[in-house]
């Protein structure tokens, strides 16, 4: 089994180094690309104003976002770091999100994550369909993974999204069929070993007389041969 976290967060602008922070992160288990319905999502206090441009972005107000734990809190940083163990990150754009997350680290004197941790799905979309729009709402069109539950950025609903692209450029439905294949092969050979006895009330011929004495005329006169209708009884 292979283990995943995938990531995603929301942040008051692009630059941490010009005092832009993280506001929201969400982390989504997966194992073998299949979602395993464990997760960690939490909101972070960034403790400074929200950019109007950055709100209509994700939707957070900075008077919503006020009182929320701040990232060096056991329960944001400690939790984070337990949920994702030492597990590869799968981002969209992961240096974004790796900057901002090193950042926050940096500021209550944690170690950063390696960069070899993170898969960015990005990197993958631009192999797979080189010259074409690969944001996560393209990707998603592409294949057809609806967008209803997506009002605005939000990064539980990223991930969520993020996981289903994953799976989808790392083979989609093939990989659905090989993960399932254990449970296909043991339902084909218990259907192999079944045996079927004679039906307790046998079913009334729906021919009549007449139609079945023509068809033995035909299998003699024109077949010529009733050694096949013989074997079950039909001749």
């Amino acid at each position: 089994m292979a283990r995943e976290i995938v990531l995603d967060t929301e942040t008051t602008g692009f630059e941490p180094s010009m005092g832009h922070r993280m506001v929201e992160l969400a982390c989504l288990e997966i194992d073998d690309f299949v979602p395993t319905g464990r997760s960690f999502h939490v909101y972070i206090d960034p403790n400074r104003d929200m950019p109007i441009e950055a709100e209509r972005v994700h939707g957070l107000s900075g008077a919503f976002l006020r009182g929320k734990p701040r990232f060096e809190h056991p329960d944001v940083v400690d939790k984070f770091l337990d949920f994702i163990g030492d597990a590869p990150m799968v981002a969209h754009n992961a240096q974004f999100d790796r900057n901002f997350i090193n950042h926050e680290l940096a500021l209550c004197d944690r170690a950063p994550l390696g960069a070899s941790r993170f898969v960015d799905t990005l990197d993958l979309a631009k192999t797979r369909f080189p010259g074409m729009h690969n944001s996560l709402d393209a990707l998603c069109k592409r294949f057809k993974i609806s967008l209803s539950e997506r009002e605005k950025h939000g990064a539980l609903v990223d991930a969520k999204l993020l996981a289903a692209v994953y799976l989808e450029l790392k083979g989609g439905r093939e990989r659905r069929l090989e993960l399932s294949g254990g449970v296909i092969a043991t339902a084909v050979a218990a259907a192999a070993r079944a045996v079927y006895g004679p039906r307790p009330r046998p079913l009334a011929p729906r021919s009549t007389e007449e139609e079945r004495a023509a068809h033995v005329l035909f299998i003699r006169e024109v077949v010529k041969s009733e050694t096949l209708w013989e074997r079950f009884g039909l001749a």
